[in-house]
């Protein structure tokens, strides 16, 4: 064999080598994987013929022949055979809010899976059933006893997750899932006589986003009043809390990063619950709509089956007894007007919230918070000191991620190609995504702020070596008395250099300015330069703001529930 045939066979079979040694290490990480986690495991006719298709990643030959004294190169890896297929778990799921966040997310489940949106559509069939059986015209459907009705609501307050199960079962065979949901219905009522005898008014004149409108509108009215909005108030009694426990408490600004005139800690934080205040406020008032006019909103197989009856007038007293606002002028859908009202105003509360995450976070790392420590918790892999602002890092994270969803929701929704197209269908049901990711960040940062403990005296050492921020006032009576160029006096002493009580209290001695003026001056520190800081900080109790006049809302009064 030549040498140029033996270096060509050589480099394949280092080739071969390495394709079979990365097929085999995929092959053990998968098993030990399958074995650690739990999942179902069932035999396969060959692994290596299985990890033959699978794509090998390119690497150094050289660090691989070096692992191959490793424990993921064993023969008893080529002997498993186990299936890739993992068994949705807390684990395998793809999106960690359904695994890792599951606790905290958890109570917006029943509301904004899809679960929650086939129980809603289960509830606007049987309604609407419910109400034909109330019009005097529609002489097919007679009023129904109260047996009839009784088993009509218990499909709605019983409705479990087998029965869930049952509709996704019959949507296999549909391929649609709103007439899965009416088939599903017809089949429930089957064994009850008098509902049996209506079964083709179930759905009756209704396009699909006649029943998927009023279900994603009281999918979001539960979801906001029953969690959402509990939530932003916890949060903003939380920061109210602290803002009226440090009224008090001098801190030193930061205006461009550079020490500014002081203020007090309580009164930083009730900017927050005040700012935020405002946007919760708004995210209540927005009113949720919903249209019930047919397949392009004119009511034309209304009209056609019952010519006498006033179906816009029928549809709004449907639509209101739900609980929801009626939209008159629709297409086939309701045109999420009012979702990309409501998202926004989310984004601007979590806009806010992220403002509050980053001053807190800078605010631990200046040394004005410690935080609370459990036994056992490690807050750093490799340097044990450390205590990270974790759970406002968390916070600020899963901001970004439910704002980028919901300013997409707020700008693709109103938007729709004529009467309709599905593009909105596939977006909606990643609503409990993005208020997923809002939950959790309010309740990560609601755990941050339950481990604070305020460090006033790195607050106090900041302001003692801060003198040069009494430039501001003594300035300011020396133009009340006329010094003259009192700015620029200021700016000679204190610019650039270092400024210490001695040097400020002997400026003010050599001011030509009334005994008393001088007075107040001399008795002034950093720590008492706060203007009316903590007065602001105290009013929380809903109450007039006796300095400015604004009003502040009392949200205990006002929480769901």
């Amino acid at each position: 064999m030549t040498e140029q045939k033996r270096s060509k066979c050589t480099k394949r079979n280092i080739k071969n080598q390495v394709v079979l040694y990365e097929k085999v290490k995929w092959a053990n990480i998968r098993t030990e994987h399958s074995l650690s986690l739990g999942f179902c495991i069932h035999s396969s006719p060959s692994l290596v013929r299985f990890f033959s298709t699978l794509p090998c990643r390119p690497f150094s030959f050289k660090a691989s022949a070096k692992d191959t004294n490793g424990a993921l190169y064993k023969a008893k890896a080529m002997s498993a055979e186990y299936s890739p297929e993992m068994e949705l778990t807390g684990l395998t799921a793809l999106c960690p809010l359904d695994g890792r966040y599951w606790s905290k997310v958890k109570d917006l489940s029943p509301f904004l899976s899809e679960y929650g949106l086939i129980h809603f559509r289960v509830l606007v069939e049987i309604q609407w059933l419910l109400k034909l059986s109330q019009i005097p015209e529609v002489t097919e459907v007679p009023s129904f006893t109260k047996d009839a009705q009784s088993y009509l609501e218990s499909l709605v307050d019983g409705f479990s997750i087998s029965d869930a199960l049952e509709v996704k079962k019959i949507e296999k065979v549909t391929n649609h899932d709103v007439k899965a949901v009416e088939y599903f219905l017809k089949e429930k009522c089957q064994s009850n006589p008098e509902i049996a005898k209506v079964l083709e008014f179930f759905h009756f004149s209704c396009t699909s986003e006649d029943i998927n409108n009023l279900a994603h509108g009281l999918m979001l009215n539960k979801a906001v009043n029953l969690v959402i909005l509990p939530a932003m108030d916890e949060l903003i009694k939380s920061i109210r809390d602290m803002a009226e426990a440090n009224a008090h408490v001098p801190m030193l600004s930061r205006t461009h990063g550079q020490p500014a005139s002081p203020t007090t800690l309580g009164k930083e934080m009730i900017i927050f619950a005040e700012r935020l205040s405002r946007e919760r406020e708004d995210v209540s008032k927005v009113e949720i709509f919903g249209k019930f006019a047919g397949a392009v909103g004119n009511y034309n197989a209304h009209l056609v089956a019952y010519p006498n009856v006033d179906w816009p007038h029928i549809a709004e007293e449907f639509v209101t007894f739900l609980g929801l606002s009626f939209n008159a002028y629709v297409t086939q859908i309701e045109p999420h007007d009012y979702m990309a009202k409501l998202f926004d105003t989310i984004v601007r509360f979590n806009n806010i919230l992220v403002d509050f995450d980053r001053d807190i976070w800078g605010y631990i790392s200046l040394g004005y918070f410690k935080q609370i420590t459990k036994a056992g918790e490690v807050g750093s892999s490799t340097m044990p000191h450390k205590v990270n602002p974790i759970d406002f890092e968390n916070s600020e994270g899963n901001l970004g991620i439910a704002n980028a969803y919901l300013s997409h929701f707020s700008s693709k929704l109103p938007i729709s190609r004529w009467q309709r197209d599905l593009t909105d269908s596939t977006v909606l049901r990643n609503m409990g995504v993005a208020l997923g990711h809002a939950l959790l960040a309010y309740r990560s940062a609601l755990q941050g702020i339950s481990k604070l403990q305020v460090n006033e005296a790195a607050l106090s050492k900041d302001l003692n070596q801060a003198w040069e921020v009494l430039a501001e006032p003594i300035q300011t009576v020396m133009r009340r008395y006329g010094v003259p160029e009192p700015y620029e006096k200021l700016k000679a002493l204190t610019r650039g250099r270092g400024i210490t009580r001695e040097s400020i209290l002997e400026f003010i001695e050599g001011l030509d300015i009334p005994k008393d003026a001088k007075a107040n001056l001399l008795n002034l520190t950093p720590h008492t330069y706060i203007g009316v800081a903590a007065e602001l900080a105290r009013n929380v109790n809903g109450t007039t703001d006796s300095i400015n006049g604004a009003r502040v809302v009392d949200y205990e009064s006002k929480r769901v529930g």
